[in-house]
């Protein structure tokens, strides 16, 4: 790909590379999470054979449908149009479909959408890398001058993912110990929060908490994704409770909707500077 002289051109994005590529693979993403989602709401007593599944999965679906897709395509957009919001957004947008549907690939049986999971999931990851790979990380850092509370969102950041990690490990031993039969929709969960959501939550708090260049590429989309997936799960709760017509857990979506402020309000510190300069 070819390189990009950012000096020659003012205003641009701080990237070195052409992100064509990542624009026609986001596309690709975006149009298959639609038609995946689609199919599985319309279709839902085929996909999900029983009860259990269709209550995890068919209101993710509709999440997925009016806000998972909308935010990819608005960060696209951003990007395209030259903000730095939309740049570093654009990788934590497609870290939602990464996250999502690796429950989807590890928790559902073989149905006719387990391609469209396989794209999801192995798409995703490669165009975050891509986008991620392809940022000038000193100009961003350069571009976020002033009091932006990078150590205070790196202990968030790495304080959700040691959460998320001791929570899972203790169902799990839990598990073992009492020799408890488990779900595949509950080992999917616990592979999409230890294998694929810790690790870049620790790596981002870490980098930006030592003020590092991945850490500023890397942690506002963290803080954007992690405060739209807590932000997520409460239509879900209630949807699921309305489902089943049990109780709707209002200390579970008031810990969620903390959850995901907490997250969010260093975003907006950080989008703040960004719009300033």
């Amino acid at each position: 790909m070819p390189n990009i002289n950012k000096t020659s051109i003012p205003n641009r994005l701080p990237i070195n590379q052409n992100l064509t590529p990542a624009y026609a693979a986001s596309l690709l993403i975006a149009f298959t999470m639609l038609i995946t989602a689609v199919t599985s709401i319309l279709n839902r007593n085929v996909i999900y054979p029983s009860e259990k599944l269709l209550i995890s999965f068919v209101s993710t679906d509709a999440v997925n449908l009016v806000l998972g897709l909308p935010i990819l395509l608005i960060t696209m957009w951003l990007s395209h149009k030259n903000k730095l919001i939309g740049l570093l957004c654009w990788p934590g947008a497609l870290f939602y479909v990464l996250y999502t549907y690796a429950t989807y690939l590890f928790g559902m049986p073989f149905n006719l959408l387990f391609l469209p999971y396989l794209l999801l999931v192995t798409l995703s990851a490669y165009t975050i890398i891509v986008i991620i790979s392809s940022i000038d990380g000193e100009a961003v850092q350069g571009r976020l001058p002033g009091k932006v509370p990078v150590k205070t969102a790196g202990g968030i950041l790495t304080s959700i993912a040691i959460l998320f990690t001791g929570y899972q490990l203790i169902a799990i031993i839990s598990a073992i110990s009492n020799q408890i039969s488990v779900e595949k929709v509950e080992l999917a969960q616990w592979i999409a929060d230890i294998m694929i959501a810790a690790p870049p939550l620790i790596i981002a708090g870490v980098k930006m908490w030592r003020r590092e260049t991945l850490g500023y590429v890397t942690g506002t989309g963290l803080l954007f994704v992690m405060s739209i997936l807590f932000i997520a799960v409460i239509p879900i709760m209630v949807f699921q409770a309305l489902l089943t017509g049990s109780p709707i857990d209002i200390i579970g979506i008031l810990v969620d909707l903390i959850s995901g402020m907490i997250c969010f309000i260093p975003f907006i510190l950080f989008t703040r500077s960004m719009v300033r300069n």
